[in-house]
Formats: structure tokens, sequence, C-alpha cells
């Protein structure tokens, strides 16, 4: 029995082991093994939503443990550090304790093919002081850490608060300089984008729920883009109208800024000039990990993409698949793939079909990317999009308001169905309905 191995429980990663799971898992044809170092599973572009609270991982996270036992597929925690394609094993690094012992030790996973979908993460482009004084929303753990220090933060200024209102008169101004939440956020993309509003929506919650009066003029955000626009993948006038709604907001939108410190207190930017913030994001430009540089003479690019061919196999070994934001694929015009959810839903379906094509003896197809469009939340106050592709007959169309946020939620219910199938993401959409009214509007723990 062929082993077919899979590294990387993202998107598209724990879509492809589902599918294999349950076409060749079940039937005995295939031994599939999924690989991830986290033990469970959270759709990566809900990351800012779980960075301020309005997702709750303890609702929406998938354990993958429990999921391989429903579809067929085995599932080994670990971080993949080597490859030996002569061989035919990737290695995995040990995994150590909170107290730093070694609780399984290193290990070889046997594989006839390999599909490698690692993922990506913020590009800080070696910039002086980011990696430690910045918080990347790479991972839910990183989501995490945002929100606990996001509410220390609202935490002390409750505090300041309350000294303001019974402080004596010559302590009030210092005090009321206090009184501010400044968190600066670098790279005005969708995540960028999304969280700057997701945090004002947080704002509202947490002033109910007993942290003071935190409305735009305590609520400092700033939005930080090199560019000379927010949203740069979206058509300019979505970009224009998103700046808008984001002013009203509260957030204040810099473009054409080019960081080139990060101190633990402020931004320092091309100019000299100095941005103060007390929580720092960054989230500018993406890279793929450089582990990928000992992954045994596979080619790669100069951010450490794999480099694949048409059907999705790595230039270099036709074992071995590529697929989502650790692939380089370049079209037919000259473009590579964008790094999109869609892309690696896209990509997981077809690397299925190609690798039981294998097992068939069967001719590999040639992947084609049908760009649906982008599509970008500001949390519950309104979205706007662009569609395109087979949706709109090949024209691009944009969109916004209910339709918009209508047709944004419809990405995760998709992602949903290709894990559960349609019944019980049904059953799913229920039970979520029903904890609007049964749970907080925002996690606070």
């Amino acid at each position: 029995m062929k082993n077919i191995v899979i590294v990387g429980g993202g998107a598209g990663g724990l879509e492809l082991a589902t599918y294999l799971g349950n076409k060749l898992g079940r039937k005995k044809r295939a031994n599939v093994t999924l690989i991830d170092r986290n033990q469970t599973h959270l759709w990566k572009p809900l990351l800012h939503e779980l960075a301020t609270g309005a997702l709750d991982d303890g609702v929406e996270a998938l354990s993958y443990r429990a999921h391989a036992h429903n579809h067929h597929f085995h599932f080994e925690q670990g971080s993949m550090v080597g490859l030996n394609r002569q061989h035919k094993y990737v290695e995995l690094a040990p995994i150590y304790g909170e107290d730093g012992d070694m609780i399984v030790v290193s290990r070889r996973i046997p594989y006839d093919y390999l599909v490698i979908a690692i993922g990506s993460k913020s590009n800080d482009f070696n910039t002086k002081g980011v990696a430690e004084n910045c918080i990347f929303l790479d991972s839910p753990a990183q989501a995490m850490r945002f929100q606990q220090k996001m509410l220390e933060l609202f935490l002390k200024f409750r505090e300041n608060q309350a000294l303001d209102d019974i402080g004596e008169e010559e302590s009030k101004q210092q005090l009321a300089e206090d009184c501010h939440i400044n968190i600066a956020i670098v790279g005005a993309g969708a995540t960028g984008v999304e969280l700057s509003a997701e945090l004002y929506n947080a704002a509202e919650h947490l002033s109910s729920y007993g942290y003071g009066e935190i409305d735009s003029s305590r609520l400092k955000v700033t939005l930080i883009e090199a560019g000379p626009r927010i949203l740069p993948a979206l058509p300019e006038r979505i970009s224009n109208d998103a700046t808008e709604e984001l002013s009203k907001l509260g957030v204040k939108v810099k473009t054409n800024t080019m960081i080139v410190e990060a101190d633990k207190k402020c931004l320092i930017t091309k100019d000299g000039s100095q941005i103060p913030a007390d929580l720092i994001v960054w989230s500018a430009g993406i890279r793929t990990s450089s582990i990928t540089q000992n992954f045994d003479g596979l080619e790669i690019n100069r951010i450490n993409q794999l480099v694949v061919k048409k059907t999705l196999q790595t230039t270099e070994d036709n074992t071995i698949f590529a697929m989502g934001d650790c692939c380089f694929f370049m079209q037919d015009d000259g473009t590579p793939i964008p790094p999109k959810a869609q892309a690696a839903h896209q990509m997981a379906g077809f690397c299925a079909k190609n690798i039981i094509a294998l097992f068939e003896g069967k001719p590999l197809k040639e992947f084609k990317y049908n760009d649906k469009g982008s599509l970008v939340s500001l949390s519950e106050f309104t979205a706007f999009g662009a569609l395109g592709g087979k949706l709109t007959g090949g024209s691009s169309m944009t969109i916004e308001g209910k339709i918009a946020q209508w047709m944004y939620v419809s990405l995760y219910r998709m992602h949903q169905a290709a894990l559960h199938g349609c019944f019980k993401t049904g059953l799913i959409i229920v039970v979520g309905r029903l904890n609007r009214f049964l749970r907080p509007s925002l996690k606070l723990h």
C-alpha cells in the first residue's frame, strides 16, 4: 500500500487530506498522513477575528486527530525539518513540552507521494526591530498573544480613566494623556484593513463589558502602507471607499509611508518621523519559511517558495507536489498565482485528482487558476469586493454592503463544506446562530 504524506494542515492541506482520506484511505488503497506542528486547525483568514476576540477558537478550531479519525487518514504532529528524496522520507523535529523535556523524539515519515503545503508567514524584510517588537498574525498562537496584549491595554486604559475621574487636578493632565490606546498596523492588505475595523468593533463590546468608555478619540489605530493606496489587490474605487469607511471609524490611514525601524513604543519612518504605538502588528508582505532550503535540492525562488510545474509537481521531483502559499506557479499571462485562500482551495481539489490519476495510471492535467475576485470585510460595519472570472462572465464587478458581507462569509462556509460536507456544515451554521444568543459577543479570556 502506497504512502501519501501531506505536510501542512492549512486550508489546502487539510482539504486535500480529507478528500484523499475519503477516496483512498477509506478503501485501504493508500495510507494518507497529514503532518502539522499544531494540534488544531483554524482557517487563516479568520485570525484577525481571533486576535480581537470576535471569534472563539474553542468553538471554531478543529482537532486534527478527531478529523483524521472521521475521514480515514492519519495525523502526525511535528515540524518538518528535512527531506531525503533518495530514500523517500521526511524528517520531523522532536517535540518538547513547556518545561523543556522532550516528549516525542525526531521521526522519519516514509512517503511514495509527498505534498508540501506549509503556507507562508509575514515578511519583515529584515527591518530593524520588527522581529523583537511586533506581532505577526501568522498562527492562532500569535493571534492569542495579540488579544492578551490588547486586553491588557484596555484594562490599563480603564484604570487610568478611573484615576482621571477621581485624581488631583495637577495629575489629571498626565492621566488624560495616558487614557489613549495606540495600535499601529503595518501593511494595508486584507489582514491589516480587516484588523483595523475589527478593533473598533471590539472596542464597542469592551466598553459594554466594563473596560471604560472607549471611542475613536481614545482608541487610535494607525494603518500604515508603503504603497500609494490600501488594498492594492482590489480596484482603486474599492480602495478609496474602504479608506473612507476606515476614516469614519477613526482609523488614521498613512500611505506612501515606509517603516525602517520598530521600537517598543513607536515606529520610525523613512523620513525620520515617529508613529507612537503601544501595540504593533506587522502584516506587510509574505514569504515561505527558509526551511525549504533544506528540502534536498528542490528548486525555490527568492522568497523560498517551491517552484512547481503546471501539474503542481515540483520541477526536480515528480513524486513531490507543492500547493498553496508555499508554491510558485507561473501562469500563462506571466504572473504568479497570488497567495489567496481560494487558490489553496482550488489547488487542493486539483492536486487530489492528479494524485488519484497517478494511482490509476492516467495522464496528469495542468492546473488553471480561476480568480473569482477578492473580498474584504470591515467587521460588522460593511464589506467590499471585486468579482471576476466565471462569476461575472469574464468582466469585473464590484460589490459592497450586505451582499459583499454574505459572500465573504460564504468563503468560509465553502471551506467547512469541503471538510465536513454540506449537511454537517448546515448544522454548524445553526449552532453558530444559537451561540449568538448563548455566548458573549466577544471572547474575554
